[in-house]
């Protein structure tokens, strides 16, 4: 089976109103150039699954999001998203904020089928007053109640891997895999844009083979789109673009986010996109953040 596509392909499977997950963490391996994909598409009213970067900003800014389950929205170095800290304050979007561990066990119970999963994160704190969504529940084999966390199920999935092959097995070699396998199992179809296709050969040797972190019946589409995170990092091959993130941040202050997406988006292509911004070369010789 052949499951590469073209970024417009893969996109054309998203549908107005489905739930959206998209992996990734912050400004950190966020599929940007499937999200630029869908900022050039009439797709509106999306529901986005996220710990949250420039991808939920831009998203929301375009006027395509309806509601957006987040555990955060950040860019790293700059602490509040832009964009979404303005749709954030002045209420037009829907939300549902949680822990972070809460997404993840939202995730797992979606791709476990399961309705729930039961936790005791977030008892006595403002995220169960402020969340309409989640229930506490009377656990049946003692006296303690717990949050129920409901399952997440995503009608799509979107990351960004290192590379993949035609049968959909994709691995991914940086030093933190973030959600992305469970962001994949808990979507009815998960789209995977890669920085190279290979031969399915190529997974053969064990060294290779312990880097893919789920089964390659959960990829239903690749897109081959290389230096497609940009600006988000994507190690080890390239950091995150901090010059480009303050570029995009100060469009808050002068020009607003119609004028960002017209100078590196709208009627672009992705190699047009990648040329506005310096050019492949430059992506790749960023260099990789040190903590």
């Amino acid at each position: 089976m052949n499951k590469i596509m073209s970024a417009e392909q893969a996109i054309a499977q998203i549908s107005n109103g489905m739930t959206v997950g998209i992996g990734g963490w912050g400004p950190r391996r966020k599929p940007m150039a499937l999200i630029r994909e869908i900022l050039r598409s009439d797709l509106t009213d999306l529901t986005i699954v996220a710990y949250g970067g420039a991808d939920v900003g831009m998203l929301c800014a375009a006027g395509k999001v309806k509601k957006v389950i987040f555990a955060f929205v950040s860019l790293d170095f700059i602490p509040l998203e832009p964009y979404f800290r303005q749709v954030r304050q002045n209420g037009s979007i829907q939300v549902m904020e949680v822990d972070e561990g809460m997404l993840l066990l939202g995730l797992r119970a979606a791709a476990w089928k399961i309705p729930f999963i039961p936790t005791s994160v977030g008892l006595g704190t403002d995220v169960i007053k402020n969340n309409s969504d989640l229930a506490i529940i009377a656990s049946p084999y003692d006296e303690k109640d717990w949050v129920a966390m409901p399952a997440l199920k995503l009608d799509v999935s979107l990351v960004h891997v290192d590379k993949a092959d035609s049968r959909g097995v994709c691995q991914i070699k940086g030093p933190d895999l973030y959600m992305d396998d469970w962001f994949a199992r808990a979507a009815e179809v998960t789209i995977a844009s890669c920085e190279d296709i290979v031969d399915s050969d190529y997974f053969s040797p064990s060294d290779e083979a312990r880097h893919v972190h789920w089964e390659r019946s959960e990829t239903t589409a690749v897109v081959h789109l290389p230096c497609g995170a940009h600006p988000t990092s994507c190690p080890p091959l390239y950091g995150f673009d901090v010059a480009h993130f303050k570029l995009y941040n100060a469009t808050t202050k002068e020009g607003g986010f119609d004028h960002y997406r017209d100078t590196y988006i709208a009627e672009k292509d992705e190699q047009e996109y990648q040329e506005a911004v310096g050019g492949v070369d430059k992506i790749k010789s960023i260099p990789l953040p040190i903590y």
